[in-house]
């Protein structure tokens, strides 16, 4: 599950009714681990610590402050749970706090392949 953050919306009375606290993130973390379905998953750190490497058809290499995006939604983290289908990955997607206040939580299935 990747949890999207977006900007905050403008609307401060449907802000405050999704708002999300630590202790709903500590609730929903502990959820997760007595379900018996966390397998990992780490916060990442603000959006400008980031540094973005590139590398050319030639090889040189460019080092840049950012991501930068140009949206207004960012990676802010992830849970890689262990479930057994797509609805039980949605419905801990959907009682994840992320999911709340104009955030996103994304569901992908890990890429399996033959070695």
């Amino acid at each position: 599950m990747l949890l999207i953050n977006s900007a905050a919306t403008t609307d401060a009375e449907a802000a405050e009714a999704c708002r999300s606290s630590v202790e709903d993130w500590m609730a929903y973390d502990r959820a997760v681990q007595e379900a018996g379905v966390h397998v990992s998953g780490h916060s990442l750190a603000d959006l400008t610590t980031a540094t973005a490497v590139r590398v050319g058809p030639t090889g040189e290499r460019t080092v840049t402050d950012g991501p930068f995006a140009e949206t207004r939604e960012v990676l802010g983290g992830y849970y890689v749970i262990d479930v057994p289908d797509l609805d039980a990955a949605l419905e801990w997607a959907a009682r994840c706090p992320g999911a709340r206040g104009g955030g996103s939580v994304v569901v992908r299935p890990v890429a399996e392949f033959e070695v």
